[in-house]
Protein backbone atom coordinates (compact mmCIF):
# COMPACT_ATOMS: atom_id res chain seq x y z
CA UNK A 1 0.00 0.00 0.00
CA UNK A 2 1.36 3.39 -1.01
CA UNK A 3 1.81 5.74 1.93
CA UNK A 4 -0.16 8.95 1.59
CA UNK A 5 1.56 12.33 1.48
CA UNK A 6 1.16 13.96 4.90
CA UNK A 7 0.22 17.62 5.30
CA UNK A 8 0.24 19.45 8.62
CA UNK A 9 -2.36 22.24 8.76
CA UNK A 10 -1.63 24.94 11.35
CA UNK A 11 -4.46 27.46 11.75
CA UNK A 12 -6.19 28.79 14.86
CA UNK A 13 -9.46 29.11 12.93
CA UNK A 14 -10.86 25.59 13.23
CA UNK A 15 -13.41 26.15 10.46
CA UNK A 16 -10.71 27.16 7.96
CA UNK A 17 -8.48 24.27 9.04
CA UNK A 18 -11.32 21.78 8.59
CA UNK A 19 -12.21 23.20 5.17
CA UNK A 20 -8.58 22.92 4.03
CA UNK A 21 -8.40 19.39 5.40
CA UNK A 22 -11.60 18.42 3.58
CA UNK A 23 -10.31 19.53 0.18
CA UNK A 24 -6.88 17.98 0.68
CA UNK A 25 -8.41 14.71 1.87
CA UNK A 26 -10.43 14.61 -1.35
CA UNK A 27 -7.11 14.78 -3.18
CA UNK A 28 -5.98 11.70 -1.20
CA UNK A 29 -3.61 13.53 1.15
CA UNK A 30 -3.31 12.57 4.81
CA UNK A 31 -3.87 15.64 6.98
CA UNK A 32 -3.41 16.62 10.59
CA UNK A 33 -4.75 19.83 12.12
CA UNK A 34 -3.32 21.82 15.02
CA UNK A 35 -4.44 25.25 16.14
CA UNK A 36 -1.42 26.87 17.80
CA UNK A 37 2.24 27.41 17.08
CA UNK A 38 3.28 25.47 20.16
CA UNK A 39 1.25 22.44 19.08
CA UNK A 40 2.75 22.66 15.59
CA UNK A 41 6.30 22.48 16.95
CA UNK A 42 5.41 19.69 19.37
CA UNK A 43 3.69 17.50 16.78
CA UNK A 44 6.14 18.14 13.92
CA UNK A 45 8.62 15.35 14.71
CA UNK A 46 5.87 12.88 15.61
CA UNK A 47 3.79 13.45 12.48
CA UNK A 48 6.77 14.04 10.16
CA UNK A 49 4.76 15.90 7.49
CA UNK A 50 5.74 16.18 3.83
CA UNK A 51 4.42 19.77 3.72
CA UNK A 52 3.16 22.37 6.19
CA UNK A 53 0.37 24.89 5.66
CA UNK A 54 1.20 27.52 8.25
CA UNK A 55 -1.00 30.43 9.30
CA UNK A 56 0.95 33.48 10.44
CA UNK A 57 -1.46 34.88 13.00
CA UNK A 58 -1.40 32.21 15.69
CA UNK A 59 -1.93 32.61 19.44
CA UNK A 60 1.27 32.55 21.48
CA UNK A 61 4.03 31.43 19.12
CA UNK A 62 3.22 32.97 15.74
CA UNK A 63 3.79 31.47 12.29
CA UNK A 64 7.07 33.33 11.78
CA UNK A 65 8.51 31.78 14.94
CA UNK A 66 7.23 28.33 13.99
CA UNK A 67 8.85 28.61 10.57
CA UNK A 68 12.13 29.77 12.11
CA UNK A 69 12.12 26.87 14.58
CA UNK A 70 11.37 24.21 11.96
CA UNK A 71 14.01 25.57 9.59
CA UNK A 72 16.72 24.95 12.19
CA UNK A 73 16.32 21.20 11.61
CA UNK A 74 14.28 20.59 8.46
CA UNK A 75 13.82 21.80 4.87
CA UNK A 76 10.25 20.46 4.66
CA UNK A 77 8.18 22.65 2.27
CA UNK A 78 6.19 25.39 4.03
CA UNK A 79 3.35 27.40 2.53
CA UNK A 80 2.41 30.39 4.67
CA UNK A 81 -1.22 31.49 4.97
CA UNK A 82 -2.12 35.01 6.05
CA UNK A 83 -4.72 37.73 5.81
CA UNK A 84 -1.78 40.12 5.65
CA UNK A 85 -1.06 41.22 2.10
CA UNK A 86 1.79 43.63 2.64
CA UNK A 87 5.02 43.01 0.74
CA UNK A 88 6.96 43.22 4.02
CA UNK A 89 5.07 40.24 5.41
CA UNK A 90 5.69 38.18 2.28
CA UNK A 91 9.39 39.02 2.21
CA UNK A 92 9.81 38.24 5.90
CA UNK A 93 8.10 34.89 5.44
CA UNK A 94 10.36 34.02 2.50
CA UNK A 95 13.45 35.16 4.38
CA UNK A 96 12.58 32.76 7.19
CA UNK A 97 12.41 29.88 4.73
CA UNK A 98 8.84 29.63 3.45
CA UNK A 99 8.47 28.17 -0.04
CA UNK A 100 5.23 29.94 -0.97
CA UNK A 101 2.72 32.44 0.43
CA UNK A 102 -1.07 32.55 0.09
CA UNK A 103 -3.23 35.48 1.11
CA UNK A 104 -6.61 34.88 2.79
CA UNK A 105 -9.29 34.57 1.62
CA UNK A 106 -8.02 32.17 -1.03
CA UNK A 107 -9.74 29.88 -3.49
CA UNK A 108 -9.49 26.26 -2.34
CA UNK A 109 -8.64 25.15 -5.88
CA UNK A 110 -5.69 27.54 -5.90
CA UNK A 111 -4.57 26.20 -2.52
CA UNK A 112 -4.64 22.61 -3.78
CA UNK A 113 -2.76 23.67 -6.93
CA UNK A 114 -0.08 25.43 -4.86
CA UNK A 115 0.29 22.37 -2.62
CA UNK A 116 0.75 20.10 -5.63
CA UNK A 117 3.24 22.49 -7.26
CA UNK A 118 5.40 22.79 -4.14
CA UNK A 119 5.35 19.03 -3.58
CA UNK A 120 6.36 18.42 -7.21
CA UNK A 121 9.38 20.67 -6.78
CA UNK A 122 10.34 18.83 -3.63
CA UNK A 123 9.52 15.25 -4.54
CA UNK A 124 12.96 14.26 -5.90
CA UNK A 125 14.79 15.45 -2.81
CA UNK A 126 16.58 12.67 -0.98
CA UNK A 127 16.83 10.30 -3.94
CA UNK A 128 20.24 8.69 -4.22
CA UNK A 129 20.63 9.01 -7.97
CA UNK A 130 23.88 9.76 -9.76
CA UNK A 131 23.61 12.44 -12.44
CA UNK A 132 23.79 11.56 -16.12
CA UNK A 133 24.86 13.77 -19.01
CA UNK A 134 21.29 14.74 -19.92
CA UNK A 135 20.17 15.39 -16.38
CA UNK A 136 20.22 18.60 -14.38
CA UNK A 137 23.68 18.68 -12.88
CA UNK A 138 26.42 21.29 -12.88
CA UNK A 139 29.74 21.38 -11.10
CA UNK A 140 32.58 23.82 -10.50
CA UNK A 141 35.64 23.56 -8.28
CA UNK A 142 34.27 23.03 -4.77
CA UNK A 143 30.63 23.11 -5.90
CA UNK A 144 28.18 20.45 -7.14
CA UNK A 145 24.49 21.17 -7.83
CA UNK A 146 22.32 18.15 -8.61
CA UNK A 147 18.62 18.67 -9.30
CA UNK A 148 18.14 14.94 -9.82
CA UNK A 149 18.35 14.32 -6.09
CA UNK A 150 18.10 17.99 -5.03
CA UNK A 151 21.50 18.22 -3.40
CA UNK A 152 24.19 20.88 -3.19
CA UNK A 153 27.72 20.00 -2.10
CA UNK A 154 30.19 22.75 -1.23
CA UNK A 155 33.79 21.76 -0.52
CA UNK A 156 32.68 18.18 0.11
CA UNK A 157 29.87 19.02 2.54
CA UNK A 158 26.13 18.90 1.87
CA UNK A 159 24.35 22.25 2.20
CA UNK A 160 20.66 22.12 3.10
CA UNK A 161 18.36 24.52 1.27
CA UNK A 162 14.72 24.67 0.16
CA UNK A 163 13.89 23.69 -3.45
CA UNK A 164 13.47 27.25 -4.70
CA UNK A 165 16.92 28.32 -3.52
CA UNK A 166 18.46 25.27 -5.15
CA UNK A 167 16.60 25.80 -8.43
CA UNK A 168 17.69 29.44 -8.52
CA UNK A 169 21.31 28.51 -7.85
CA UNK A 170 21.22 25.81 -10.52
CA UNK A 171 19.62 28.10 -13.10
CA UNK A 172 22.31 30.74 -12.63
CA UNK A 173 25.18 28.25 -12.47
CA UNK A 174 23.98 26.47 -15.61
CA UNK A 175 24.57 29.70 -17.58
CA UNK A 176 27.87 31.07 -16.21
CA UNK A 177 28.54 34.80 -16.63
CA UNK A 178 25.10 35.38 -18.18
CA UNK A 179 23.18 38.24 -16.60
CA UNK A 180 19.52 37.67 -15.75
CA UNK A 181 17.08 40.36 -14.68
CA UNK A 182 14.98 39.84 -11.58
CA UNK A 183 11.91 39.54 -13.80
CA UNK A 184 13.54 36.79 -15.87
CA UNK A 185 14.51 34.86 -12.75
CA UNK A 186 11.04 35.27 -11.28
CA UNK A 187 9.48 33.87 -14.47
CA UNK A 188 11.96 31.01 -14.80
CA UNK A 189 11.96 29.81 -11.19
CA UNK A 190 8.55 30.79 -9.83
CA UNK A 191 6.55 30.84 -13.07
CA UNK A 192 4.79 33.62 -14.93
CA UNK A 193 1.64 33.20 -12.81
CA UNK A 194 3.45 33.58 -9.47
CA UNK A 195 1.74 36.12 -7.25
CA UNK A 196 4.71 38.04 -5.91
CA UNK A 197 7.28 40.66 -6.82
CA UNK A 198 10.94 40.84 -7.75
CA UNK A 199 12.03 41.27 -4.13
CA UNK A 200 11.39 37.55 -3.82
CA UNK A 201 14.49 37.03 -5.98
CA UNK A 202 16.56 39.38 -3.80
CA UNK A 203 15.53 37.46 -0.67
CA UNK A 204 16.57 34.12 -2.13
CA UNK A 205 19.90 35.47 -3.42
CA UNK A 206 20.61 36.84 0.06
CA UNK A 207 19.89 33.45 1.62
CA UNK A 208 22.10 31.68 -0.93
CA UNK A 209 24.99 34.01 -0.16
CA UNK A 210 24.63 33.27 3.54
CA UNK A 211 24.99 29.55 2.82
CA UNK A 212 27.51 29.60 -0.03
CA UNK A 213 30.49 31.93 0.28
CA UNK A 214 32.35 33.30 -2.73
CA UNK A 215 34.96 30.95 -4.20
CA UNK A 216 38.17 32.13 -5.85
CA UNK A 217 36.89 30.78 -9.18
CA UNK A 218 33.16 31.60 -8.93
CA UNK A 219 30.62 33.68 -7.06
CA UNK A 220 27.05 34.96 -7.14
CA UNK A 221 27.47 38.36 -8.68
CA UNK A 222 25.18 41.41 -8.64
CA UNK A 223 24.85 43.58 -11.73
CA UNK A 224 23.56 46.78 -10.20
CA UNK A 225 20.33 48.06 -11.68
CA UNK A 226 19.86 44.89 -13.74
CA UNK A 227 19.98 41.61 -11.86
CA UNK A 228 22.29 38.71 -11.04
CA UNK A 229 24.75 36.28 -12.59
CA UNK A 230 26.89 33.30 -11.63
CA UNK A 231 30.31 34.80 -12.19
CA UNK A 232 33.12 32.46 -13.23
CA UNK A 233 36.74 33.52 -13.47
Amino acid sequence: MVEKTKILIVDDDENIAELISLYLTKECYDTKMVHSGEDAINVFDLYNPDLILLDLMLPGIDGYQVCREIRTSSSVPIIMLSAKGEVFDKVLGLELGADDYLIKPFDTKELVARVKAVLRRFQNQGQDTKPKANQKYVSYPGLEINLVNYSVIVDGSHVDMPPKEMELLYFLAASPNQVFTREQLLDQIWGYDYIGDTRTVDVHIKRLREKIKDHKEWKLGTVWGIGYKFEVS
